[in-house]
């Protein structure tokens, strides 16, 4: 079993991985409680001891170098063992505490944010961090405790539960159908001005999923969020793939309509995601226990906070 060198101490360590999670050293500082200084000689001591560069520091930014990116893995790792070490000798009353690190899609729906306050009132003794974005984070090489994310989950060492089911859907306005004509199969798409999304990459895509695999598609309009190109769709702009609980309420109205439903109607879920462990901490594994919890509530939520009349 690996163990950690004599001349790396835990104080050492701690530094560093809280400095990467805090993205700069005087929030790093202020979660330690100790003055920045204290954080940058540490941060300097460890480097020294290992004989090279873990972080490029500027006056507006820090970045792991790719060694240090592979020390932040295993030092979390064994800064998470120490403390489930001295938990195990506590006897202690089983008080969930700790650092939490969450990242999620741009959803604003008020039941997903209610949840996470509630889960912060039930739990004052853990430090939450919870980052909104696109971007389709590595947690393991990003530092996030869990991530909620729909489409595609699997990855190797993580671990994905299914909160809900959330297919996806092709979807145009009446008046768009009526002005450009509406598709009768998968091959009029290219005649059409499709919205679509990025990739996981961050890249514009360039295809859409259907029953029988990725189908080519000319896009005339990207964005990664969701909700824009709904609302594109609903302004006659063109034909978009999207998540059908986000639209439900305007195709039962009619505002909205499914184009070649039996071809571009494609199953999906929203999962949490976190990494694979024997052991997790007990706030995220509170987490996740309270999510899945909840996973019923989220199911009957709409994905998008309703538009008012």
């Amino acid at each position: 079993m690996s163990q950690v060198p004599p001349s790396i101490e835990i104080a050492e360590m701690a530094a560093f991985v809280t400095v990467v999670d805090a993205g700069s050293f005087t929030r790093a500082a202020a979660e330690l409680r100790v003055p920045r200084a204290t954080v940058g000689r540490r941060l300097a001591r460890l480097e020294e001891q290992l004989s090279t560069r873990l972080l490029r520091r500027t006056t507006r930014s820090l970045a792991l170098t790719e060694a240090g990116a592979v020390f932040y893995r295993h030092a979390r790792m064994a800064l998470e063992a120490a403390s489930r070490a001295e938990q195990s000798v506590r006897r202690e009353t089983g008080k969930v505490a700790g650092s939490l690190r969450v990242s999620v899609p741009p959803m604003i729906q008020q039941e997903f944010l209610e949840f996470l306050t509630d889960f912060a009132e039930r739990h004052p003794a853990v430090t939450m961090q919870v980052h909104f974005g696109t971007r389709h984070v590595d947690l393991l090489r990003d530092g996030y405790d869990v991530a909620l994310r729909a489409g595609t989950v699997a990855g190797p060492g993580l671990v994905a539960r299914k909160l809900l089911d959330s297919a996806l859907v092709a979807v145009a306005s009446p008046a768009y159908l009526e002005r450009a004509g509406t598709p009768r199969a998968v091959k009029d798409l290219a005649r059409h001005r499709a919205l679509m999304a990025f990739d996981a990459a961050e890249l514009p895509r360039r295809t859409w999923p259907t029953t029988k695999g990725e189908v080519p598609v000319e896009g005339a309009f990207f964005s990664n969020e969701m909700q824009l190109l709904a609302t594109a769709a609903l302004r006659g702009v063109g034909i978009a793939m999207v998540p059908e609980r986000l639209v439900e309420t305007e195709l039962q109205g009619g505002e909205l309509v499914q184009v070649l439903p039996r071809s571009l109607r494609v199953p999906g879920a929203v999962s949490i995601v976190y990494p694979e462990r024997e052991f997790l901490p007990p706030q995220v594994r509170a987490f996740i226990d309270a999510i899945v919890a909840w996973g019923p509530a989220l199911e009957r939520a709409p994905l998008r906070e309703r538009r008012s009349s």
